[in-house]
């Protein structure tokens, strides 16, 4: 590019938006990051960088430093996501086809701490003010939604078509003929088992446990997907605004056409200070039905009390942080486990913060940090290597963008990266795959993980309109 690029940050009035950040996802091709009404939110795009492979995440970070080294940036603002900013999703895994991205919008919304500010975007030499940014959010916000459409780079298919009778769709044939459960849909909907049917499934799980229990690996997560049909259009921008309606503890993202609401922080930079929320160990809220006591209650007993589960949690706590530690000059954790309370399910979780380390000079940024963290235990298994190929080997599935890093970061080196879980990728204007995903450990019972993966598809399902 040989024009200069530019960015123009102004504050406006959080009077006038009530609603906070959900107030902006109005669009289905809107960029979105946004938890207990605060984040981002961007329009339009004025530059896209793609990479496959293992060195995905230095690529985009070389990309990136590269763009904004020179940039002519005014900012009146000064907070984290102020000025040059990006919208970036990755490909889980380094033998994927699916195209990471990141994705600099032409108009980007933020509200931080009761703050809300905007920013324009550009390469082009005409008048950068505080009026051309405000017509050209005015002019994104009034033009009709675009209509939802899969990501570009999308390597996943969608499910044969299959004639239903509005309560369930027949499977593929590659699935083996099973019919997923009967749930109730939208009208006209259709919902399919993806590359795997449960059966086989829970067959993938029960080997995988043979593995463990070779001493071979401690931990192995392995996903699977259903694919929605729904004649009247998935609309990104009515899910978007469901989950982060429905999950404000979440971190509500969409990025060209992949959404959801995820619970798992993989790493946030603030200045020096990187944090991340671990997760591993689940409970489908809906077992507590019938039991004494409170929840909450049943919750710590069962998941806290569980040796099976704060086995998986010890695998994913450990994996970040040894994986952090070379990067950090202090780190801390909790001492224990706290459970997280969602919607659909409880987790175990732990909050770690670290304060980074100069490292030739230079605090890491944060695709650094996510290129020795991915993948963490918590999505993959430990071993890595030896987990990763035995998800190549199980799953028969490309997860694509699914269980991979998604979020945002500026020019500060400042941003939010999240796991992508709990989510979908939209694949065409009535489809959408949807994922979801178990940690296996020894003890580990298939018909249990199932049932897992269906309690993690119930925020995606209800942002659907399909009830489960």
């Amino acid at each position: 590019m040989t024009s200069t690029f530019r960015t123009l940050t102004v504050p406006l009035d959080g009077k006038d938006f009530p609603g906070g950040l959900p107030a902006f996802l109005v669009r289905d091709d809107v960029l979105c990051w946004t938890r207990r009404e605060a984040g981002l939110a961007g329009f339009g795009e004025i530059a896209r960088f793609t990479a496959t492979g293992p060195e995905r995440f230095l690529e985009a970070d070389i990309w990136w430093r590269h763009l904004v080294l020179e940039a002519d940036v005014a900012d009146s603002v000064g907070l984290p996501g102020t000025g040059p900013v990006a919208f970036g999703s990755f490909a889980f895994s380094k033998t994927s086809a699916h195209e990471s991205r990141l994705i600099v919008p032409e108009i980007a919304v933020g509200v931080r701490d009761g703050q809300v500010w905007l920013t324009q975007l550009t390469f082009d030499d005409g008048p950068l003010t505080e009026d051309t940014a405000r017509a050209t959010l005015d002019r994104w916000l009034r033009s009709a939604a675009a209509p939802a459409a899969g990501p570009s780079g999308s390597t996943t298919a969608a499910a044969d078509p299959c004639p239903g009778d509005g309560t369930s769709g027949a499977v593929p044939a590659k699935a083996g003929g099973a019919v997923v459960r009967p749930l109730p849909l939208a009208a006209g909907a259709t919902l399919h088992t993806g590359s795997l049917s449960e059966e086989a499934w829970m067959a993938a799980v029960e080997a995988g446990v043979a593995e463990i229990r070779t001493g071979a690996l401690e931990k192995l997560v392995l996903a699977r997907d259903v694919v929605a049909t729904i004649p009247s259009g998935v609309h990104a921008a009515t899910v978007l605004r469901e989950l982060a309606a429905r999950y404000r503890e979440c971190w509500t993202y969409g990025v060209d056409g992949l959404v959801g609401a995820t619970p798992e922080m993989l790493i946030q930079v603030e200045g020096r200070t990187a944090q991340a929320r671990v997760l591993a160990g689940t409970l489908d809220r809906r077992d507590a039905h019938g039991e004494d006591g409170l929840p909450m209650d049943y919750a710590t007993r069962v998941l806290a009390g569980s040796e099976k589960q704060r086995h998986e949690h010890e695998i994913a706590i450990q994996s970040l942080t040894t994986q952090l530690a070379p990067f950090s000059e202090a780190m801390n954790a909790h001492d224990e486990p706290f459970i997280l309370e969602l919607p659909n399910v409880w987790h175990l979780a732990s909050d770690v913060k670290a304060e980074l380390a100069e490292i030739e000079g230079h605090v890491p940024t944060c695709l650094a940090l996510i290129n020795a963290l991915h993948p963490t235990a918590a999505v993959c298994g430990t071993p890595t290597q030896v987990a990763g190929a035995l998800i190549r080997k199980l799953e028969h599935l490309d997860r694509g963008p699914y269980a991979g890093p998604v979020g945002w970061l500026d020019a500060a080196g400042n941003g939010e990266w999240g796991i992508a879980l709990r989510g979908a990728v939209i694949e065409s204007p009535d489809t959408v795959r949807l994922y979801a995903g178990c940690g296996i450990v020894d003890g580990s019972q298939s018909e249990a993980e199932l049932a897992e993966t269906w309690a993690k598809f119930r925020p995606m399902l209800e942002s659907l309109g399909i009830s489960s």
